[in-house]
């Protein structure tokens, strides 16, 4: 019974380990000719290969892909099944990503359902600097219950100031998050007060913004979605539709 118990603990331990060793990756990069913008959530296993779920979303067009696969230990030898629906479980596959991910760098092949090639694909989890980015904007957005403000002022890659809001229909729960500070951050720029933080990337043709962690300063029921701001100034929702 002891030795059922010390068995027990030890693979409970074991599961908790591989939990915390958890992580999610975001890379930049093309999927042929189209820039895209991939997340993979990466589960070690105990012989040292990973577990991977995730998704891409193609920026021009916000279409969006959903992947799972593996990762091998030695090489980061990766291979990805893409369907356009989160479970991917028990439906054919409609193409598979195959290459090799090592050293922040994921490239290699997609391939058709019936092994034909495509596309050849680039990925990186290392995004371009912004320490150059200079902006001042000033855009709303609307996309049916949810409205969003976005004020902010950049020079040089140093904040000058910052503003967002929203407000989520019917109960017009709101958010409002200002007098941030700038923190060091490689790949973009993030702003932070307490726990809320507000990060900037460069996407190639739009800078996206996204809040983490700022529940105090909004509603029970409000929230800031991302946004992306082209080049002119103009913003819009990062809401990625999933093709069919």
């Amino acid at each position: 019974m002891r030795g059922l118990l010390i068995l027990f603990v030890f693979l409970f331990s074991g599961q908790i380990l591989a939990q915390e060793k958890s992580e999610t990756r975001e890379l930049l990069g093309h999927m042929g000719g189209r820039p895209a913008l991939m997340h993979l959530y990466s589960t070690p296993r105990e012989d040292g290969s990973a577990r991977l779920t995730g998704d891409y979303v193609v920026l021009p067009t916000m279409q969006q892909r959903f992947l799972e696969g593996d990762r091998s230990k030695q090489l980061g030898v990766t291979v990805l099944r893409e369907g356009n629906s989160a479970i991917l479980f028990g439906r054919p596959a409609l193409a598979t990503l195959q290459g090799t991910w090592s050293g922040g760098v994921f490239k290699g092949q997609r391939f058709g359902p019936e092994g034909q090639e495509r596309e050849r694909f680039e990925f990186s989890e290392n995004f371009p600097p912004m320490d150059r980015y200079s902006a001042s904007v000033k855009c709303e957005t609307k996309e049916g219950r949810y409205r969003s403000a976005l004020a902010y002022a950049v020079e040089a890659g140093k904040l000058k100031s910052l503003e967002w809001r929203s407000q989520v229909a019917p109960a017009n729960h709101t958010c409002s998050v200002s007098g941030l500070e700038q923190r060091s951050y490689g790949g973009g720029l993030q702003f932070a007060a307490g726990r809320c933080r507000v990060t900037m990337r460069d996407l190639g043709e739009v800078v996206r913004v996204t809040a983490e962690d700022c529940a105090e300063f909004c509603g029970s029921e409000a929230y800031l979605e991302p946004v992306l701001v082209d080049r002119r100034g103009g913003c819009a929702l990062l809401r990625p539709q999933a093709r069919q």
